[in-house]
């Protein structure tokens, strides 16, 4: 089995540690072979690249959307 380093803020981590009940690396793990194999399923779909590009799309969409000169509108 390969290693794999993983950084994440303090805060989150101290969380984690009042859960030692969990197996952290086993839930990570199984995440990313779950991640893992929706891609590859989706990868043998016929729409393969429509849905890629939808899902960069929303992305890119969320980081122009999502910033603090938006933010004013809301309460327009």
């Amino acid at each position: 089995m390969t290693n794999i380093t993983l950084s994440m803020e303090k805060s989150v981590y101290s969380r984690m540690r009042k859960h030692s009940e969990i197996k952290w690396s086993e839930f990570v793990r199984k995440a990313i072979k779950q991640r893992l194999d929706e891609l590859d399923s989706l990868k043998k779909s016929n729409n393969y690249e429509s849905v890629f590009t939808m899902l960069a799309s929303e992305d890119v969409l969320k980081k122009e959307w999502d910033n603090e000169a938006d933010e004013r509108w809301n309460d327009v």
